[in-house]
């Protein structure tokens, strides 16, 4: 049965809507981070908002006050989705290694070649080198800023971190909402304090004329005020340390892992332009359709078609024969004794089997003969089949010969 490409994602992502929003595994934190939003949002619209509705007469204004915070509130909360339920860079993994930059190493007759990848390689950005590491897990050679999330287990375009807050790596798909998420957050809590502020300066002006009678009076303002303001040392952090990484077309990952090596920043196009390729530039479509039907591949049919089952007519079938004829070549190379062997073939006399060490034709019409068996002429990669040819031939040759 077909499936989709979400059902046999080998990352660790967690799909909802029938793979249309994509999470990291750490989704669940996102209940927290509403938490987080919500709870105080609504404490102030109860506690402080709603006093501060008629302190404004001309035009109603103080309506705009909670219109304002549950306004900023869900564009907050948009941003959020935005950020961590969308693919935020993933580059889809290949289905078999760089055939191009593949080196076979078959010095051990008795093993099969193993393949050997350079692990960098250069390519140029902006008329500059620079190195690219190969992924074992994605068997692809990462672009530059790219990097593999270990939480994730997805290599991400323009890799800036992963973020436990939203639950999803901030690449490069993604890394405009975060911004504008965390600086959002910033405000509202901006936005809170100040009302709060407010609202307890009416109260010293009116019936609590010290600071003191007018925080016992709205201990809800103070709360919030305390809130609002430890929460500013890590959305307005973010928000600054952020806006610091684009006028310098930075990512964090490159930040903390290049810092003290002062590498030259190749990346850095000026300020202006930096900013500009952050919040001007068209996001780049996602390479991956979680959506698209992926076709299960059938195992080839060893039985070509328009042939009949002679299974019947012959006691042994064809893959007996030749594991029958593997233990027999075995058993010749491996007995020194003729005449242990001539017991075990049933008596046969040892002149009727031709000496094969002595002629290589033989061994090599073997060879070709078993090559042909297992199918090795379907290997499309003639590199890969001469080296698995010749490795085949000398280890027979060998047994045969000693």
């Amino acid at each position: 049965m077909a499936k989709r490409v979400y059902e046999v994602w080998k990352g660790n992502n967690r799909f909802l809507c029938y793979g249309r929003l994509i999470f990291g595994p750490d989704a669940r934190s996102l209940f927290i981070t509403i938490s987080l939003i919500v709870i105080p949002v609504v404490i102030f619209c109860v506690f402080v908002a709603r006093h501060l509705l008629h302190k404004f007469p001309s035009y109603n204004a103080g309506y705009a006050i909670l219109v304002i915070t549950i306004a900023l509130t869900i564009h907050v909360l948009v941003l959020l989705k935005l950020t961590s339920s969308q693919d935020p860079g993933i580059i889809p993994r290949a289905s078999h290694p760089p055939e191009e930059d593949v080196s076979y190493d078959s010095s051990i007759l008795d093993s099969t070649p193993s393949a050997q990848f350079p692990r960098m390689k250069e390519v140029m950005v902006n008329g500059i080198p620079v190195k690219v590491k190969y992924c074992d897990t994605c068997m692809l050679y990462r672009p530059p800023r790219c990097s593999h999330c270990s939480i994730c287990n997805n290599c991400v375009e323009r890799f800036d971190h992963h973020c436990p807050w939203v639950g999803q790596c901030i690449g490069m798909r993604n890394y405009r909402y975060f911004f504008f998420f965390v600086s959002s957050s910033s405000l509202l809590c901006i936005y809170v304090f100040a009302m709060c502020s407010l609202y307890i300066k009416f109260l010293m002006d009116g019936d609590y004329p010290t600071v003191w009678k007018a925080m016992k009076q709205s201990p809800a303002s103070v709360i919030l005020m305390i809130y609002c303001f430890i929460s500013m040392w890590f959305v307005g952090g973010l928000t600054g340390f952020h806006s610091y990484l684009i006028s310098t077309n930075q990512t964090t990952y490159e930040n903390f892992r290049y810092r003290s090596d002062r590498r030259l920043n190749v990346y850095d196009r000026g300020c202006m332009n930096n900013i500009m390729e952050v919040f001007c530039s068209r996001i780049k479509p996602s390479r991956n359709d979680f959506r698209a039907i992926v076709l299960e591949e059938q195992p080839p049919d060893i039985h070509p078609h328009g042939l009949e089952d002679d299974s019947e007519s012959y006691p042994r079938s064809k893959v007996q024969d030749d594991l029958s004829i593997d233990v027999d070549m075995l058993k010749i190379s491996q007995r020194h004794n003729v005449e242990e062997f001539y017991e075990e073939t049933g008596g046969k006399s040892p002149s009727s089997f031709p000496d094969l060490a002595s002629e290589p034709k033989v061994a090599s019409d073997f060879t070709e003969t078993k090559l042909k068996d297992l199918h090795m002429d379907r290997i499309v990669d003639k590199p890969v089949r001469d080296t698995l040819e010749k490795s085949f031939s000398q280890k027979y040759e060998k047994r045969l010969a000693g």
